[in-house]
């Protein structure tokens, strides 16, 4: 006779980390910095050990490829997957719309203007072809640290990418602000523009969203925490910034940031001279 099948369905195996890392074939470090992007949220015992299902797996490993195989750095193959709709946490539609436009086709005539190859800018700026590639044709958006690579070698500001046309209006209405997309979670509001000693922006930073990798440039800046948390990082040390907490610093030694909280951060952010 034949035996009935139980009711229950089988418990899906999960796997530890080194297991995946092995499978996947990058080391557990990688597996983080993707968790950290939002790729992958793999479950968590109750002693805090990270689980991985088969379909975290397939997902590593196309990870993997966009990493070994078209040169993509960890932001943009985070983009990709958005775009594709693939990635625990990461919302299914892709950066092409409002300023992601803007900036694309502003980089893209800038390049084109000098008469320069994708594979020679990117190769300056320290990013893949692939990567500026989608950039410029508005597929993925570049983080604060990639915008002021390419500000840099275009000789400008992150703020010439978005082409905020008009003098200094002085009063900017809160439903006024020029509204600009500098990475995945990170909205730098302007609080004024035209010609000014002061570049004021109020930025909006999402949970575990940061600048990227470090960053300088000329000048000096301040910034205030109005809600949530920022770290940032200066010369290797760590500030942590809760609500109501404030930094000056030299805009010349090298800075990178991230929100560490749980909700949305919003800063008040100033730079002078306006070289941002």
């Amino acid at each position: 006779m034949r035996q009935q099948s139980s009711s229950n369905p089988p418990t899906e195996e999960l796997l530890k980390i080194g297991e995946v890392a092995r499978l996947v074939g990058v080391s557990p470090s990688i597996m983080r910095a993707w968790e950290r992007l939002g790729l992958i949220r793999p479950r968590r015992t109750d002693n805090g050990y990270r689980k991985y299902a088969r379909s975290d797996v397939q997902l590593l490993k196309r990870a993997r490829y966009l990493r070994r195989e078209r040169g993509l750095n960890a932001p943009a193959i985070a983009e990709v997957l958005k775009s594709a709709g693939r990635g625990a946490g990461l919302p299914a539609t892709a950066p092409n719309e409002g300023a992601s436009r803007v900036i694309g086709a502003r980089l893209r005539r800038l390049r084109l203007a000098r008469k320069l190859a994708l594979v020679e800018v990117a190769k300056a700026v320290g990013i893949s072809v692939g990567f500026l590639s989608g950039i410029e044709r508005s597929q993925m958006s570049a983080s604060v640290a990639t915008l002021r690579k390419l500000a840099r070698f275009y000789k400008t500001s992150i703020l010439d990418f978005f082409e905020p046309q008009g003098e200094n209006p002085h009063l900017v209405r809160a439903g006024e602000r020029k509204v600009l997309d500098a990475g995945q979670g990170v909205k730098m509001e302007l609080l004024a523009w035209g010609k000014a000693v002061m570049e004021p922006h109020l930025f909006r930073i999402a949970p575990k969203a940061g600048s990227g990798e470090a960053y300088t440039h000329e000048g000096e800046e301040f910034l205030h925490v109005l809600a949530g948390a920022l770290t940032i990082s200066l010369e290797g040390r760590d500030y942590l910034l809760r609500h109501g907490d404030s930094l000056y610093f030299d805009s010349n030694i090298p800075h990178r940031w991230v929100n560490p909280g749980l909700k949305e951060a919003a800063v008040l952010w100033i730079n002078t001279p306006p070289t941002f």
